[in-house]
């Protein structure tokens, strides 16, 4: 058996690997490798496929959170309200531009926040909320969104993790995740679920002001070549990038059918061990499983990681500190321990999970996790 991965990003190549190397060939030979026909296309391809108005490129998800915030206009010292079990990007840019990220806790069973949970944090200084979409399944968009509007308040989506995920309003409207709020943000990182050859990223909206001022942003803060109309930064997703994404954007459904089936054998498998947890199935939202994450509920969470890994089978721990117990945000919190996010630290544990995983391998990690429980 070939040696087990996290992500399996040769084997995701293979199968596309003709048409990949003739569209890098292709940018190479035109040498137009920032902006240029190459980006726009995958711009314009990318919101046909979420049904948006306006997909802005830029050089990394990092920088669309950072760019979209700056495009609200915020002032240094407004509060923007973020879940605490999180990727430390998501409060990091918060804290970058001189604003106070307030940080709240998560649903158990969903990982991701909620209206309930955000509405009690809500101080007159709360400018804006940042849902994170967290493992591939969506926050409760929908009443995120009536609290952000009531309270006058934006909403800029970190769906680094959900790209392809569908998120049912109770009226049956179907909206993909990112194009529901004011804003929303995505990474492009090689092992994301719709991943580039190096860094990227990009921004939603449907907000025609919003778009011009991400676009604006992202290169310099210019209108025009030379017309620089407020501070900007450098943030440019390059051609050889966006010709990868154009070609795994066509294949984004297949892949993300392919880790739902995988997720399906995960849980029937696992279902019935009394101490573990299985991914929660929203009502509201499809999930995509960017990470299929378990929680152990027994305290031997570390000690089936060691297991695992004795047995050459990866797994990793997103995330295992709050973000309020990280220095570098501990001034941005009064010391409040928030409980699903301190239980849940403790408790998940990703298994590997990827579009090219062989039956051979998915029974080796279901046998060996079945095992360490029933010995």
């Amino acid at each position: 058996m070939e040696k087990i991965q996290m992500v399996d990003l040769l084997s995701q190549y293979k199968t596309v690997q003709e048409e990949m190397n003739a569209a890098i060939l292709d940018v190479i030979q035109s040498t137009r490798f920032i902006k240029g026909p190459v980006v726009h296309k995958f711009e314009n391809d990318l919101a046909k496929h979420l049904d948006v108005k306006h997909v802005i490129s830029c050089a990394n998800g990092t920088d669309a959170l950072q760019i979209a915030l700056m495009a609200l206009g915020l002032e240094p010292g407004d509060e923007v309200i973020v879940p605490a079990f999180t990727y430390a990007a998501t409060a990091e840019v918060i804290g970058l531009l001189r604003l106070h990220p307030v940080m709240v806790d998560v649903d158990f069973d969903s990982f991701n926040t909620t209206a309930a949970l955000v509405e009690g944090a809500i101080t007159s200084k709360t400018k804006a909320i940042v849902p994170v979409h967290l493992y591939g399944q969506s926050s409760d968009m929908e009443d995120l969104m009536a609290l952000a509007r009531r309270k006058n308040l934006y909403v800029v989506e970190d769906n680094a993790q959900a790209i392809d995920s569908t998120y049912t309003f109770k009226n049956g409207t179907q909206i993909k995740t990112g194009t529901i709020g004011d804003i929303g943000c995505t990474s492009f990182f090689p092992s994301k679920n719709l991943g580039c050859y190096g860094d990227g990223g990009a921004m939603f909206t449907n907000n025609y002001e919003f778009a011009r001022k991400l676009q604006m942003i992202s290169n310099h803060g210019q209108e025009k070549k030379y017309h620089h109309s407020m501070i900007g930064v450098n943030s440019r997703l390059d051609a050889l990038q966006a010709a990868v994404l154009n070609i795994k954007l066509k294949y984004l459904n297949q892949y993300s059918t392919s880790r739902q089936n995988i997720a399906e054998r995960y849980d029937e498998a696992f279902k019935n061990i009394e101490q573990l947890l299985i991914p929660n199935r929203s009502q509201h939202s499809s999930h995509v499983f960017h990470q299929y994450t378990l929680r152990i509920t027994d305290g031997r969470r570390d000690e089936l990681k060691e297991y695992l890994q004795n047995h050459g089978i990866p797994s990793m721990i997103y995330y295992p500190i709050p973000l309020y117990n990280q220095k570098a945000f501990q001034d941005y919190h009064d010391g409040t321990l928030l409980p699903n996010t301190e239980k849940l630290c403790k408790m998940v544990l990703s298994l590997p999970i990827h579009t090219e995983m062989k039956e051979e391998t998915l029974e080796f990690i279901v046998s060996k996790v079945q095992t360490f429980f029933n010995s």
